[in-house]
């Protein structure tokens, strides 16, 4: 058989590797998918507040553009509805289930990892002049992402924050492609995204502006005025992509839509400067509940504590140690290098955003640092995947050490906090952080001394092993945790509940259980918080495409509260389904969760007094009484719900009035008040 031609034969190999690192993506890429969907029905309605909203969506197209929370109409969510369109149509097509609304969830997660691997690989590939290294590289940074704890949490739950973070890791990977290339659709497309996350979740977005715009005014290969109006650009591309709905809501007369949820004043641009806004950032929220010391101490370490540190700190310093080492190594680059405007995208994303989170006085979630998590897995894989490169050098040698030394250290902090969690655990990460820091600093230092038949393969191929087990083994365990563990609620955290955590607000629940026989996890407390407002809420378990979880198939009444909804009584579901024609509204309930528990058991409209808070004068006294003289509400619904700090108190006046002008009943166990 003849010799093939030596340019054949390369052509052919580098054939095969191509699709052979193709496979190993979407192995990846699969494996996160399974992870996500793993177990999904346990987490039944998830956000009950949302879940709500979409049914009302996929019933009625005004609720699905405004984002209303029930299908006629009465009053929106308080964020705009970006992220409920696409639930809405997911309900639309396959019928309201938990299904329907998580899948789509976890899907973003899978399109977020595909999207780092590509924003990871480019620039990986021009530092090391390696496919291998560059598709290692981006592997990394997609597992880093998928193993982050608060990661596994948000896109296996329905709050706006997973498609957040792909529109924003999106936008990252278009101005990764704009530098590199020097194309400004690639800017302008990020812009847009960047819009599209404005609908999303308004101001949080624009933390990761000054990171892109500075990697994009540094590095484009164009003259300085050129870049500029680039920028300008992008920036009326991002205006663009969100002003559109904006100026059609300011547009509508308040008559032809809902009030806007979470504003006093029926106004979005007071929900987008206010109350999502920048007294986010001063605690000066108005219809809030907490302030400034309800959420936490700001400070630097806030993201380190003992309830924010397990979601997402474990890789945090380290990340900034490799991108600063980047910076470092590249310094006498051209001012286009590729890689270090990476640097600066990805880092300034996760120093605004960390120092924004760290220091901000309003109400904070500790899920919110879902949107630190591509920032860190792009500076790990990016980071990582070139100084391993080069790591018979000894200053990446010692840069590669002083990272996993940091996440070693730091993953044992946080693997203790939880008692009685996987214990033997901190024991293997400190074992393979000390391996794997030696092996390092050894190769680094020895390898001019050595020749290269001295440092066979298979020592780096265990040193990266016994690396990724010192860095990931933590997140690992905080991840399995969190995919076999219900979550319900609004306030919901990843992994189990460190001891020292701050307590709760409300009917939140997130129980602790089906990872304890398979890890050895002891009682390390119950992944939750103890309620405050509200009384006690309910965790739905189950479900498939046929229904809702079996935890609203009545039998109990459970009570709702300001962060979780109740569960209705059989008698009570039937009551409200009676005659439900006749009335705009089958009943009206202080507060959006306790409708949300209504609306989703019985599939009827149900009246959120107040918003989510019930602090919000929608609909005022007069309006209420006017809407049962008309005889559109059937039944006022009783309910326990703190009033918030600040605000309209108008939803407690109508609970007054209706408590003393109408009848009390008790069907299933809830007092009811017949209206109609």
């Amino acid at each position: 058989m003849p010799l093939q031609p030596r340019s054949t034969a390369d052509a052919a190999t580098r054939a095969e590797g191509a699709i052979r690192k193709r496979l190993e993506l979407a192995a990846v890429l699969v494996a996160m998918g399974v992870l996500y969907l793993w177990n999904l029905g346990v987490n039944g309605w998830a956000n009950a507040f949302y879940s709500a909203a979409a049914q009302a969506g996929s019933q009625n197209w005004e609720a699905f553009f405004f984002g209303s929370s029930d299908a006629a109409n009465a009053i929106t969510v308080d964020k705009p509805p970006a992220s409920l369109w696409i639930v809405d149509l997911s309900v639309r097509i396959f019928g309201l289930s938990p299904w329907s609304i998580l899948v789509p969830e976890a899907l973003m997660a899978v399109a977020t990892g595909w999207l780092l691997y590509l924003a990871v690989r480019r620039p990986a590939h021009l530092a090391t002049g390696s496919e291998r290294a560059a598709h290692a590289a981006g592997l990394l940074a997609v597992v880093v992402l998928a193993l982050t704890p608060v990661a596994a949490l948000m896109f296996r739950f329905n709050n706006p924050d997973a498609l957040l973070v792909l529109l924003m890791t999106a936008a990252g990977y278009g101005v990764v492609r704009a530098v590199q290339d020097g194309r400004a659709r690639w800017l302008i497309l990020a812009g847009a995204l960047l819009g599209l996350g404005f609908l999303t979740k308004q101001l949080q977005v624009l933390l990761v502006v000054p990171g892109f715009a500075a990697a994009y005014l540094w590095a484009a290969p164009h003259p300085i005025v050129k870049r500029f109006v680039h920028l300008l650009g992008a920036l009326a591309a991002m205006v663009a992509a969100a002003g559109w709905w904006i100026v059609a809501v300011m547009l509508t007369p308040a008559s032809a839509r809902p009030y806007i949820g979470g504003s006093q004043t029926n106004s979005i641009l007071e929900l987008t400067f206010g109350y999502n806004g920048f007294g986010r950032l001063s605690g000066d929220e108005v219809g809030s509940v907490g302030g400034a010391n309800g959420w936490g101490q700001p400070g630097l370490l806030r993201l380190f504590s003992s309830t924010f540190g397990g979601q997402i700190a474990w890789l945090l310093p380290a990340a900034l140690i490799l991108g600063a080492a980047l910076l470092w190594v590249g310094r006498r680059a051209p001012r286009t290098d590729p890689v270090r405007a990476s640097v600066v995208a990805w880092g300034g994303w996760v120093l605004v955003t960390g120092l924004t989170f760290s220091l901000m006085q309003g109400i904070i979630h500790e899920y919110y640092t879902v949107a630190l998590a591509p920032g860190i897995a792009a500076l790990v894989g990016l980071g990582g995947g070139v100084l391993w490169h080069r790591r018979r050098l000894p200053f990446e040698a010692s840069v590669l050490a002083a990272a996993v030394l940091s996440a070693g250290a730091l993953g044992i902090v946080l693997m203790l906090r939880p008692a009685g969690f996987v214990s033997w655990v901190p024991w293997v990460i400190g074992l393979a952080t000390l391996g794997a820091a030696g092996s390092i600093l050894a190769v680094g230092f020895a390898a001019g001394r050595l020749s290269s038949r001295a440092l066979p393969r298979p020592l780096g191929r265990t040193t990266a092993a016994v690396t990724l087990v010192a860095a990931l083994a933590g997140p690992l365990a905080f991840t399995l945790q969190t995919v076999a563990t219900p979550h319900t609620g609004a306030i919901v955290t990843a992994g189990p509940a460190s001891s020292g955590g701050r307590p709760g607000f409300g009917g939140f629940r997130s129980g602790q259980s089906g990872l304890n026989s398979f890890l050895g996890i002891g009682s390390g407390g119950t992944g939750g918080r103890p309620g405050g407002f509200g009384g006690q809420g309910t965790t739905p378990t189950g479900g498939g495409f046929g229904g809702p979880p079996s935890g609203f198939r009545g039998g109990g009444g459970g009570a709702g509260g300001l962060l979780d909804a109740p569960t209705p009584s059989s008698a009570l579901v039937t009551a409200l389904q009676t005659d439900a024609s006749k009335y705009t509204w089958a009943a009206a309930v202080v507060g959006s969760n306790n409708a949300a528990g209504y609306q989703l058991a019985t599939q009827l409209p149900v009246m959120a007094l107040g918003g989510f808070n019930g602090t919000d004068p929608a609909p005022t006294l007069a309006q209420f009484q006017e809407l049962v003289k008309q005889g559109k509400v059937h039944y006022f619904i009783a309910s326990s719900l703190m009033q918030g700090s600040s605000g309209s108190d108008d939803a407690q006046q109508i609970a007054q009035w209706v408590e003393t002008s109408h009848p009390a009943q008790t069907i299933g166990g809830t007092k009811v008040y017949a209206l109609g």
